[in-house]
């Protein structure tokens, strides 16, 4: 669990797990709009997406033209 603290006055509000909250502070009254982060997932980035092509390349380059020039 994670803990949930006022952005204004680091005031601690609660701890949990959260998608949306918006709690008011009742120390300074700032109210707070809190949002969960989704990690990146891998099969998204394009530097693994370039890898993993080029290992499942099973093409042989013998017989191949040369280009021209």
């Amino acid at each position: 669990m994670s803990e949930i603290r006022c952005g204004s006055c680091s005031r601690k509000l609660g701890e949990g797990e959260y998608i949306t909250l918006v709690i008011k502070c009742p120390r300074c009254g700032t109210l707070n709009h809190l949002r969960a982060t989704r990690p990146i997932s891998a099969c998204h980035r394009a530097s693994d997406y370039g890898e993993t092509r080029a290992s499942k390349s099973n093409h042989s380059l013998a017989g191949r033209k040369t280009p021209p020039g």
